[in-house]
């Protein structure tokens, strides 16, 4: 009798083992498995997890984010924000990268004027300023982009806009801050520290082997000579000339800065509020940041949408933002920080190479910002 296999077909898996028997042996398995998890002794499992926690870095392009419910397709006022302490790195953190504030401004500009639905542009200013070179740069970038573009644009001075901060503002048409807004800190600091007693108490000694006697200007383990305090303070008053100069150029300022009325110097670095501000001439209206954006658009000429109800305004608006950093309304912030400084957010000053000490313009409670 010929017998026929292709009738029954036995089914088999990779390396020759047949499904039932397979399934038979998969069966013992989990009810031994499951009887050892019964047992008083149980089955010790020992394993080892490496983490490399790699930063995680926002790349994505800049896009539009409209502010209200509707989608907005005419012509329109885009909202920049600029926030937090003003330098240009990225600030780097545990799992993630802050945004670089100078290159997203930058970004941000050029975004705006490739695009000539944006008419006019609203600057929201959140910051006590930063390093003097980073904020002269976005000054610069300011300027350039109302000049070039010829696009209205409004500074809006939130909670703090002082130092730099302010500096970037008077490169806009327009300033308005808001009621309780503290600005100023017209001045120029850098911080230095001495270390040399602390070392001491430790019995370590700062040995330094050098060719050029300043080559080591400002060094934390040794008190500053007045030679090298003089070179150092000359450095901050040019600095603060030309901040000076360049704030009264651009808000067209008819009162001497040591006769402005209050009885106080100008430019010595103090912080004032929005009323003393607009009385001096540093800013042109105190409102809120729905002022500022209907103000920008009504310089562009922007007519508002009708049967669109927006909170503040009728004024279609967009904020500018990563694509990764989704907003919901105009006081959206992207953070320049990242979520935490360092695992053990521990830093001595003048010691941590990372972060050398830098002429600021910036209002500047805090010693540990350096």
């Amino acid at each position: 009798m010929i017998r026929n296999d292709a009738a029954s077909p036995r089914r088999t898996l990779a390396g020759g083992m047949c499904l039932p028997r397979f399934a038979a042996l998969s069966l013992a398995c989990a009810w031994l498995l499951l009887l050892g998890c019964q047992l008083s002794h149980p089955i010790d499992v020992r394993t080892r997890v490496i983490v490399e926690p790699q930063p995680v870095k926002d790349v994505s392009p800049i896009v539009e984010m409209p502010t209200g419910s509707q989608r907005i397709c005419g012509q329109r006022v885009a909202i920049i924000d600029v926030d937090g302490v003003l330098v240009n790195e990225n600030q780097t953190g545990l799992m993630s990268v802050g945004a670089n504030p100078v290159d997203q401004f930058r970004a941000k500009l050029e975004y705006a004027a490739r695009k000539p639905e944006i008419v006019a542009v609203v600057v929201r200013i959140h910051s006590p300023g930063g390093s003097v070179t980073a904020c002269d740069i976005m000054h610069r970038d300011l300027e350039r982009f109302r000049n070039a573009s010829g696009r209205p644009v409004v500074a809006c001075l939130m909670d703090v806009a002082a130092g730099g901060a302010f500096y970037i503002a008077t490169a806009a048409d327009t300033i308005v801050a808001h009621p309780t807004t503290v600005t100023g800190g017209l001045g120029v600091i850098l911080n230095l520290y001495n270390l040399e007693d602390m070392m001491a108490q430790f019995n370590i000694l700062g040995v330094s082997v050098k060719s050029g006697k300043q080559i080591d200007l400002g060094s934390p383990v040794r008190s500053l000579p007045t030679e090298s305090r003089e070179l150092l303070q000359s450095m901050a008053d040019q600095l603060q000339s030309r901040f000076r100069e360049s704030i009264i150029r651009s808000r067209s300022l008819s009162l001497p800065p040591s006769t402005d009325g209050l009885g106080y110097d100008l430019f010595d670095g103090r912080v004032i509020l929005a009323g003393d501000a607009q009385r001096l001439g540093l800013v042109d209206a105190i409102g809120y940041l729905d002022d500022a954006v209907e103000s920008a658009a009504g310089q562009a000429g922007l007519t508002t949408e009708t049967g669109v109800s927006r909170l503040g305004g009728n004024t279609p608006t967009v904020m500018l933002h990563s694509q990764r950093d989704p907003v919901q309304s105009i006081y959206g912030i992207t953070p320049n920080r990242g979520i935490q400084q360092d695992i053990l957010p521990i830093d001595i000053p003048g010691l941590n190479r990372q972060s050398l000490p830098t002429f600021l313009f910036m209002w500047q409670p805090d010693p540990s910002l350096h």
